[in-house]
């Protein structure tokens, strides 16, 4: 991905680089307010339910259910292959998650897809979260 690209560099703080860290592992964290227990998406300085600023993360399953998605086409950058669909996923710990769709073809997206976080490479070398299909073998709840 040396392409030039518009594309910001991620913005790291002291609040969400255990978030990006984890990504680079290949792990799904989330913050949680050790206060009151809150999970929190995106990461941030304070819980949204008590006002703690105390917090550790926890590693999610990575399980989801696609809540909703649209599919770009514009405007393009060499960073992406269009059309990309990108989903908004209900995760199984209770946060929403926004990630690209991958591995599914965009006219079977549907509402209440089974999905599984894993992570790709995107713009200057940095690994994200993903969205693709759940195996069908594999035993839902």
């Amino acid at each position: 991905m040396g392409e030039h690209t518009a594309v910001p560099r991620l913005t790291i703080t002291q609040d969400n680089q255990f978030f990006f860290d984890a990504a680079r592992e290949g792990r799904l964290e989330i913050q949680r307010c050790t206060d009151c227990g809150a999970l929190r998406h995106p990461p941030g300085p304070a819980c949204p339910v008590c006002r703690s600023f105390a917090w550790d993360t926890v590693v999610a399953s990575g399980r989801a259910i696609l809540h909703s998605w649209t599919v770009l086409y514009h405007p393009k950058d060499p960073a992406f292959d269009y059309p990309l669909a990108v989903g908004l996923a209900d995760l199984e710990e209770g946060i929403r998650l926004v990630a690209d769709l991958a591995g599914v073809d965009h006219d079977r997206l549907e509402v209440g897809l089974p999905l599984q976080v894993g992570f790709s490479e995107h713009a200057h070398g940095e690994i994200l979260p993903q969205l693709r299909p759940r195996d069908p073998k594999e035993h839902t709840r």
